[in-house]
């Protein structure tokens, strides 16, 4: 059996058995032993993760920025600790991976389109007076100042 394959193998068998060695061999220099295409592929699933994470936190944080402009009167300090904790979690996304902050404005109509889907399931809003794109600018949702009138 090649070692590529005992490698692919046992990427498929135990992921974190196949990281540990994986790791050790590059330590020890041993590239020629590395099962490059599977590193590979992780790396670009790991940069795919941050950036699902992002867009999932910042659609949470645009769904109750709608929350707290769109139903006023149900203001709480909930929503407000949440739309807090987003916007930090989102800054420390962006502090790790700077260059994810491009992608997310080219992202912003989808992430848009995932608040508007938890805003009208989490409340009673009518979707049809929530507005058809997004009404906050990137830098304004990640403003710890700024919350909708």
């Amino acid at each position: 059996m090649s070692i590529g394959h005992h490698q692919s193998d046992s990427y498929n068998k135990d992921f974190y058995a196949w990281a540990i060695h994986n790791a050790k061999l590059i330590r020890k220099g041993k590239f020629s032993e590395l099962d490059i295409n599977n590193i590979a592929e992780e790396l670009e699933s790991m940069g795919n993760r941050d950036k699902r994470q992002l867009i999932n936190r910042l659609s949470v944080l645009i769904s109750h920025l709608l929350k707290w402009q769109f139903q006023s009167e149900k203001q709480s300090k909930s929503w407000k600790l949440t739309i807090k904790e987003q916007r930090l979690k989102v800054h420390e996304l962006l502090s790790e991976s700077p260059s994810l902050k491009h992608e997310l404005n080219e992202k912003m109509l989808l992430t848009y389109k995932y608040a508007l889907i938890l805003t009208t399931k989490q409340t009673k809003i009518n979707e049809k007076i929530l507005p058809k794109k997004c009404p906050y600018s990137l830098e304004q949702c990640l403003n710890n100042k700024f919350f909708p009138e």
